[in-house]
């Protein structure tokens, strides 16, 4: 168990988080209001489906009993019970009904058990385009045009293990790959050096939203966030007109620097990794080391 929270604890947790919530997702809720599109940015609301309002909804996570009558209105959504004199999460109805806790347990420790592994450089991007003239971002124009994008994808080895990278792949892409991952290997393939692998955490918090903290959910979306920038800093697209300057991945000035954005990523994907796994020991009524 966590332990307990009285009501002016959580309550101060609850609107420090809908604050902190609020200035994250401002421009986006701008954004949307006014129909305007980012190629950067909106990816975090539609690949990744948890909406502004839901990140917003705080949660205390398993193992925490609040008290005060105002515990009760938890007690409206859904796995919250009465418990110890208070409000808390209904651990083993949550299980019960949430299959995916498997699931992302067993990926989260096969991926903290392996090395991380660098030099990717960020490629999955330019085979998303390779040979084709359809692209996922019709607003923003390819900085080396089709040709020169597929002259970078040609000279070099294309290494990507991540699964929802590479099933964007273009057919002609696909073949280039070192690795032909399917989802079926997901939990054999992830590595922690891969950009999209320390992304996702973020996906498997929300997913195990109510039974992970919120804070917690919310450190994952701010990683999500800049390794998404980077992402496209270092995709084949020009967005200099949005503010971004590109990481030219094609020169060796420009892998050194992924690389290093990279290797930070891992270390920081390793400690909320961690935390999940700690989260996910909670949640099953183990004390976490």
């Amino acid at each position: 168990m966590r332990g307990e929270l009285r009501e002016e604890q959580w309550r101060e947790r609850a609107e420090q988080h809908a604050a902190r919530v609020d200035a994250l997702t401002a421009d986006h809720r701008r954004r949307r209001a006014a129909g305007e599109r980012h190629p950067v940015e909106d990816f975090l609301f539609t690949y990744y489906n948890l909406k502004p309002a839901q990140l917003r909804r705080w949660h205390p996570g398993a193992g925490t009993v609040l008290l005060g009558g105002g515990a009760r209105e938890f007690l409206e959504q859904r796995f919250y019970a009465e418990a110890d004199g208070g409000v808390a999460l209904d651990r083993a109805a949550f299980l019960d009904a949430r299959r995916v806790v498997d699931f992302v347990e067993r990926l989260l420790d096969g991926v903290a058990s392996r090395p991380a592994h660098l030099g990717c450089f960020g490629l999955h991007e330019w085979a998303m385009v390779y040979r084709t003239s359809e692209v996922r971002h019709g607003q923003v124009p390819l900085r080396l045009g089709h040709e020169g994008t597929d002259r970078v994808v040609e000279s070099h080895r294309v290494q990507c293990s991540h699964f929802d990278a590479f099933r964007f792949f273009t057919e002609e892409a696909r073949p280039r790959n070192t690795l032909q991952p399917t989802r079926d290997r997901q939990v054999e393939l992830d590595q922690p050096g891969c950009l999209h692998a320390n992304m996702d955490l973020y996906k498997w918090a929300y997913k195990l939203l109510p039974a992970v903290p919120s804070e917690l959910v919310v450190d994952c979306f701010e990683l999500s966030r800049e390794i998404r920038t980077l992402d496209m800093r270092a995709s084949p697209y020009d967005l200099r007109e949005w503010g971004y300057e590109p990481v030219r991945i094609e020169t060796a000035e420009g892998k050194a620097d992924y690389m290093e954005y990279q290797r930070d990523f891992a270390e920081r994907g390793e400690v909320l990794r961690a935390r999940l796994l700690d989260a996910i020991a909670v949640l099953r009524g183990i004390t976490p080391p």
